[in-house]
């Protein structure tokens, strides 16, 4: 099954129940060449943190339904 990803280097994000984080901008996309493998993406945000999480839309664990949003501010 082809990967559904969310979001792409250069995205601006916020967490909605982490709104302390601030803003967040994803600065890598990594992608499993393997089937079924993950596709991650890692996010700069403004306390300072880089956090990772996946970024496949089939995937129930998918930053979207962990509380990922695009900034549109």
């Amino acid at each position: 099954m082809p990967k559904r990803l969310f979001l792409k280097v250069g995205d601006l994000v916020y967490h909605r129940d982490c709104r302390a984080w601030g803003v967040g901008r994803v600065v890598e996309v990594r992608t499993s060449t393997l089937d079924g493998g993950p596709s991650l993406v890692r996010i700069r945000f403004q306390d300072g943190q880089e956090r990772t999480f996946f970024n496949d839309l089939s995937e129930p664990n998918c930053c979207y339904y962990r509380g990922i949003r695009f900034y549109r501010g």
